[in-house]
């Protein structure tokens, strides 16, 4: 039930459940106290009163902090993940309180945001936003709406459709080969197995079986383990391979790799393509051999086929040779 007092010149009213923390709140009138407090009493009863304390005395900023802390370590993109979220701390958006996080709030950072960066990053960045607030009020006792939920997203761009042909790759690997040796293998091998720059990176020697002609990837950017066969180029690009002390197949920096990648581009000549692109490639002729949609999936460790359609590019004049 509710009670309420005269204190300082001001009505405090003061509401009492089971199961609720006491909420209390100050007024001038007391005409103004019992409203307030015969609607907390109201919402209570329905299932509906969500407390916003914490949000009201808590700053974005400062639950990006507390996220920091406390979860970002546990990923397994956190040394991104930290970078991105202490960019997002020195926005202005970070300095308003969790209550005032409004949809519309948001939907005004995502249009500022658009006008500075690309929308796959904005969409990377009202994720994050909105993974935070699930958290805290899945842990926290957050008592707000998530608001990242009410807005439009932007629109995905269209996936790139980059494909080299043969005199632009030969070149590449031409000028790749030139600034460090394990770049044009990286990128050969890279083309046999449409493996993820990451998954490149982490190959390990003690991961590939010569016998069964397979390698395997422990942990996946989907967190899963995969196993990626090998084709008999790709056999052969890796016996070539010295072998590092590190166990490592390719012991490169992802950084770097795409630096030389881009620089190696730009010697060659080759424009609007990045490392990634190879996966793209590497993806569109498997799609020529497996035509199974869920072997194409098991070799590229796709969970969605939607994504792979994204990556796969097929003509339809290879598709005519096909129908006879």
């Amino acid at each position: 039930m509710a009670s309420f007092r005269l204190r300082n010149n001001r009505w405090q009213a003061r509401v009492q459940r089971n199961g609720q923390k006491d909420l209390a709140k100050s007024f001038l009138n007391k005409p103004d106290a019992e409203k307030w407090a015969r609607s907390i009493e109201i919402e209570i009863d329905r299932g509906s009163y969500i407390n916003t304390s914490y949000a009201q005395k808590t700053l974005f900023k400062d639950l990006i902090q507390q996220y920091l802390k406390e979860v970002t370590p546990t990923l397994r993109g956190a040394p991104e993940d930290t970078y991105r979220l202490r960019k997002m701390m020195r926005n202005p958006i970070a300095e308003l309180n969790l209550t005032e996080l409004t949809p519309n709030r948001i939907a005004n950072y995502r249009d500022e945001r658009l006008k500075e960066i690309k929308p796959n990053t904005v969409i990377r960045e009202l994720a994050y936003i909105s993974s935070m607030i699930n958290h805290a009020r899945r842990e926290w006792g957050l008592g707000i709406i998530n608001p990242v939920a009410q807005i439009r997203k932007p629109s995905q761009p269209k996936g790139r459709e980059r494909v080299l042909n043969d005199a632009e790759m030969s070149r590449m690997l031409h000028e790749l080969e030139k600034i460090n040796p394990f770049l044009k293998p990286l990128c050969e091998f890279a083309l046999e197995t449409a493996m993820r720059r990451g998954e490149l990176m982490s190959l390990l020697w003690m991961n590939i079986n010569f016998e069964k002609s397979v390698a395997f990837l422990p942990l996946t950017k989907n967190g899963d383990s995969r196993y990626v066969p090998l084709s008999t180029k790709a056999i052969k690009t890796l016996k070539l391979l010295p072998r590092d002390i590190e166990g490592r197949v390719f012991p490169l920096n992802k950084g770097t790799v795409s630096i030389f990648f881009l620089r190696a581009a730009r010697r060659a000549k080759v424009d609007d393509v990045h490392f990634h692109d190879l996966r793209h490639m590497a993806l569109t002729k498997l799609s020529v051999k497996f035509t199974n949609i869920l072997e194409l999936a098991s070799i590229s460790g796709h969970k969605e086929l939607k994504m792979l359609q994204r990556y796969v590019h097929i003509k339809a004049e290879d598709l005519v040779i096909k129908m006879g």
